[in-house]
Parts: structure tokens; C-alpha cells; sequence
């Protein structure tokens, strides 16, 4: 596991605060796609339980998952009691359980993918569904999002989290949609997406950034004079596209020889 994918615990707090939940709109395609009651669900890398919450507040069981500790401490501030955590990469869970749901929000890239498909089917019931889901914040803005890349130039070339199978962007099926079409594993491989347009102060778009693996990586006070640049050419308030993407997938049954 690479050290971006360890580098939230240490804003922990901030990242419940500044990154935005998910709307009941994903429950509702999730469970339309499954087609039927789901009992329980593993979540990998659960983070601060901005999706947890989502699915258990609904009556699901979930079993949420992070290697990083700080992380889960928040996560239990805010989830409901159906709700156990457990300190683990996905790589460690233990697939002697079967569910009927295995997700990621926004995590599943920095899971390891020798091996990644085996082990979610692993992880389900026969029929289960897989589903992976989340999408980069951007300035909805043109102009502001060109002062924002001209001053974050000097620091940082980019804060995208690249394709992990480097699918370009204008392709119709995105990761992990293609690599589950290849998969033996899986069936029924869909893509949908959530349009979704959010405003924050500027103060607040900043602290999302402090959330966010690139910023995390530089030192600390080169990180500092970025924020400031940043805040420079922003307006008060800031209107973001946050559109979710949604990947589905159903684990194949189990050949009858």
C-alpha cells in the first residue's frame, strides 16, 4: 500500500468536516441494481464513514474496513450501532464471510491488484453485488479553476488520482467498469453517474484540499504557502462539480459441474 493511501489519519477530523457525504440517490441505484433485500455489507477503506452511514442508516449491517486507525476513531463518532469497524487493508480482510454488498467509496485505487478481483468474489454471497463509487471535486468555473491550476503550477503539476489501468478519460467505460468487463468474477457490468453540484466558502474548499493525498505529500510548510496562493485567486464562495460515479458489478454464480 502506497503512503498517500496512509496519509488521511493525520486529518482525520478535517476530512469529516470538508469532504462531502453521499446522497441517498446512491443508496437507492445500489439497491435498484441488486434487486433484492440486502442484509449486510463490507466496505473497503471506510475512511471516516461518509458512506458507512449512508448504507447502515438504512438497515444494512456493515463491516467497515481501514488500515488507518485515526480514521476509524472517527468514524465511530458517527455511525450507527449496526455498524462494526475493523483495522484492516482489504488485503487482510478475512474471507471466510460472505455478503450481500461489498463497497468502496472512493478507495478502491489504492487497494493492491494482484489478486483484487478473486478476493472481493471471495468476499460475496453467490448473486452479490459489488459496487465502487465516488469522482474527483473540481471548480465548476472554468476561470477560477484556471487561476487555481496556474497558481498550484510551482507546487504540485497536478492533484488527479490518474486512471489505474490508464483508461483515458474520454472512453465511455471507466476503472474499475473495464477491468471488471475482463474479470471471470463478475457479470452485469454497469456505469452510471450522480450529477452533483455543491458550494462551499473558499476557506472550506481549502480545507477539502488539506484532505486530499497530493497536498498531503508535499512538507508542510510548502503546502501552507500553496494554500495561500490558492486562497489568493479564489471568490468567497466557490461552486464545485462533485459528480459521483457509480460502478456496479454481480458476482457470477458458481459453475455446476
Amino acid at each position: 500500500m502506497s503512503s498517500r493511501a496512509l496519509s488521511f489519519g493525520a486529518v482525520s477530523e478535517a476530512y469529516e468536516r470538508f469532504r462531502p457525504g453521499y446522497p441517498e440517490a446512491l443508496f437507492d441505484t445500489v439497491m435498484a441494481y441488486a434487486g433484492r433485500p440486502v442484509a449486510t455489507a463490507l466496505e473497503i477503506g471506510a475512511g471516516t464513514g461518509k458512506a458507512t452511514r449512508l448504507f447502515a442508516r438504512r438497515g444494512i449491517r456493515v463491516t467497515a474496513t481501514d488500515p488507518d486507525g485515526a480514521m476509524l476513531a472517527e468514524l465511530r463518532k458517527h455511525v450507527p450501532a449496526n455498524v462494526e469497524s475493523v483495522r484492516a487493508a482489504f488485503e487482510e480482510v478475512r474471507t471466510d464471510t460472505g455478503y450481500g454488498l461489498v463497497y468502496a467509496a472512493a478507495s478502491l485505487h489504492w487497494t493492491q491488484p494482484e489478486g483484487r478481483w478473486p478476493r472481493v468474489a471471495a468476499l460475496l454471497e453467490p448473486g452479490g453485488v459489488f459496487a465502487s463509487f465516488g469522482g474527483p471535486v473540481g471548480l465548476a468555473d472554468p476561470a477560477v479553476a484556471e487561476a487555481v491550476r496556474a497558481a498550484r503550477a510551482p507546487f504540485l503539476q497536478s492533484d488527479d488520482v490518474p486512471s489505474p489501468d490508464g483508461t483515458p478519460p474520454e472512453r465511455d467505460m471507466q476503472w474499475p467498469g473495464t477491468e471488471l468487463r475482463r474479470s471471470v468474477w463478475f457479470t452485469d457490468v454497469r456505469q452510471s453517474v450522480i450529477e452533483r453540484r455543491l458550494t462551499m466558502t473558499a476557506r472550506d474548499y481549502i480545507g477539502h484540499l488539506s484532505t486530499v493525498s497530493a497536498y498531503l505529500e508535499l512538507p508542510g510548510p510548502e503546502r501552507e504557502r500553496l494554500f495561500r496562493e490558492i486562497m489568493r485567486v479564489l471568490p468567497k464562495a466557490v461552486e464545485v462539480a462533485a459528480d459521483i460515479t457509480v460502478h456496479l458489478a454481480r458476482r457470477r454464480a458458481p459453475r455446476v459441474t
